[in-house]
């Protein structure tokens, strides 16, 4: 008995498996005109596409999205497949299928990646699932760059290019209380609202004073001089300096 596997809606376990001669003659019929016949390679062959689409998985993307996507691209196999050329459908019909979804993901995608960038993306992705079937670990940067004989950069660059972005406020962590999202735990604590605002008023109120307030304020406190040194640049007394920065002050101070 057969046990039910239910992937994107679809019932794997009452898929019919057809061998190759039933394929052949459906796919000759097909592409003649027989509707009923194109409607059932269609059904029968659901499992390419749900097997490709797992290979998808992880990325963010909607499975059903997905599914709909490779179906389209399991029609146009259906449709173009050359029966005369004696290769398995299958072999013609899974790199439709993941052609039809890389485009999808390509020209669906939030971020506007350029085409060749993208490219790259799947080939490094294709060569890291060969080395990791192939030495049962994750491969190195390197290891694939020496593979597709691409700069190690470039493999960088690609996979950047191809995460989604994730909102500042995507649920990180959660006890029970308020979530703490990705915005917590990135956000600058020195460039809040409140140290704007601080900043506007006090470039205002600097505003207010006279030339030689604002130049004494800011040789002490932005340059770090002292009174003394200030005098001395300046012209004046060390205690005309002193009083003029208290005014100055006070006069900030009664602004704010």
């Amino acid at each position: 008995m057969q046990t039910k596997v239910e992937i994107c809606g679809v019932n794997t376990s009452k898929l019919r498996v057809l061998s190759g001669e039933e394929t052949e003659r459906l796919l000759k019929a097909a592409q003649a005109g027989d509707r009923s016949a194109r409607e059932e390679l269609i059904s029968c062959n659901l499992r390419l596409v749900l097997s490709v689409i797992q290979k998808f998985a992880g990325r963010g993307e909607n499975a059903d999205d997905l599914f709909q996507v490779g179906c389209i691209g399991l029609i146009k196999a259906i449709d173009n497949f050359n029966t005369e050329l004696g290769v398995k459908f299958s072999t013609y019909g899974v790199p439709m299928i993941i052609g039809e979804i890389r485009r999808y993901l390509r020209d669906n995608s939030s971020l506007r990646v350029s085409r060749s960038l993208r490219d790259t993306a799947y080939k490094v992705l294709s060569a890291r699932e060969k080395l990791q079937s192939a030495g049962g670990r994750e491969p190195t940067v390197d290891e694939i760059s020496k593979e597709l004989g691409i700069p190690r950069e470039d493999i960088v660059f690609a996979m950047d290019a191809i995460v989604d972005p994730v909102s500042l406020y995507e649920p990180v962590y959660s006890d029970g209380g308020d979530a703490i999202c990705v915005m917590d735990q990135v956000r600058d604590t020195k460039n809040t609202d409140e140290s704007w605002t601080e900043h506007i008023a006090l470039s205002e109120a600097m505003r207010k004073l006279g030339d030689r307030e604002r130049m004494i304020l800011s040789m002490r406190f932005y340059d770090g001089k002292t009174q003394m040194e200030v005098a001395r640049e300046i012209g004046i007394s060390q205690a005309q300096v002193s009083r003029l920065e208290k005014n100055a002050i006070a006069q900030m101070r009664k602004y704010l």
